[in-house]
């Protein structure tokens, strides 16, 4: 009955000849009834929700299940620099399937790849501590300063981003190296009688890392310690408590989300940081991401260089779910 008074109140012009039961289909189903459904299933939450899910699907999902797949393949010689995973044969009557697993063992068996992981670990953990002793005490100063100078610090803290990050590592080459402005300054003063070797060392890897991520430690703890409640402070004052053991018993538990939240943000990356060490850093220790690198561009061993990265992608994935984890209980806080 509904198909009748649809056809009914369709053109008869376009209901004759052989297009007719197909226009009539149309008409029935067409983009009127599409918008319809759109703007009844698809509006509010659900577009918000799609745009970044697309968004994550296209640049994240499908480059690691790429990623993944060549970690599977065999290299070889020739353009592309790997083998396929599922290849035609016997003018394509039998698919075959070839899974190698070598790419995988040859990461557990060459001590470089051991090496060069524990070492990526060290320098982003010592980085990431060097980072939180350095970015709390400027995050706690300006939550606790006046709104025209908390907005002047965080500006502050924010103007390095306007800058090219490559033209600031390469500005620490300038400052560290023996001719440079720190040696110079302080052979002048009498501090030193010779310069110091500052420029591609350990040291260096350090300062590079520490100041080029420092914001994303400040940011998150200055946004949790800008929420605390003064009162608890004022509350263990007159219980007897000095500053300190206020500081530690509440303030410190209480900031303990955003200390999280700030490592894990300076953490992951720094594990697979590339340009910092190689720029600053020595030239006979290297992190994963020079290996990375070097496997995909110089080596062409395009296999070998994605096992590489899917094990670093499993090794951070633990710190990723606890910024996860953190993060829902900072929502969480937020909306009590």
């Amino acid at each position: 009955m509904a198909a009748s008074r649809a056809d009914a109140r369709m053109p008869a012009a376009l209901t004759s000849g052989r297009l007719g039961p197909l226009m009539s289909l149309f008409y029935q189903y067409g983009p009127p009834r599409w918008s319809r459904y759109v703007r009844e299933n698809w509006s509010g939450q659900r577009v918000v929700i799609a745009v970044p899910f697309l968004w994550l699907l296209l640049f994240f999902v499908v480059p690691f299940l790429i990623v993944f797949k060549l970690s599977f393949s065999e290299v070889r010689v020739a353009m592309p620099p790997y083998a396929p995973l599922f290849e035609w044969l016997e003018e394509g009557r039998r698919l075959v399937a070839t899974l190698d697993l070598g790419n995988y063992a040859y990461l557990l068996t060459d001590s470089l790849y051991a090496n060069t992981f524990l070492y990526s670990i060290k320098v982003a953990a010592i980085s990431t501590l060097l980072a939180l002793l350095i970015g709390y005490p400027m995050a706690y100063a300006i939550a606790r300063s006046g709104p025209t100078a908390r907005n002047l610090f965080l500006m502050l803290i924010i103007l390095p981003f306007w800058t090219s990050f490559l033209l600031r590592v390469y500005a620490w080459i300038g400052l560290l190296k023996t001719d440079g402005v720190i040696n110079s300054v302080l052979l002048s003063m009498g501090v030193i009688d010779r310069p110091l070797t500052l420029l591609y060392t350990d040291f260096a890897v350090y300062v590079g890392i520490v100041y080029s991520y420092l914001p994303f430690m400040i940011l998150p703890l200055y946004s949790n310690l800008e929420k605390h409640d003064l009162t608890l402070l004022e509350a263990a004052a007159d219980l007897g408590a000095r500053p300190i053991r206020a500081f530690l018993s509440v303030t410190l538990p209480l900031s303990m989300p955003g200390v999280v939240a700030g490592c894990l943000l300076v953490f992951i990356p720094a594990v697979g940081e590339f340009v910092i060490p190689s720029l600053l850093g020595r030239s006979d220790q290297l992190m994963i991401g020079k290996v990375l690198s070097d496997e995909f561009f110089a080596n062409r061993d395009w296999p070998v260089a994605s096992a590489v990265a899917i094990v670093l992608l499993l090794l951070l994935l633990l710190p990723i779910l606890l910024f996860q984890r953190y993060q829902n209980q900072e929502l969480a806080a937020a909306r009590r």
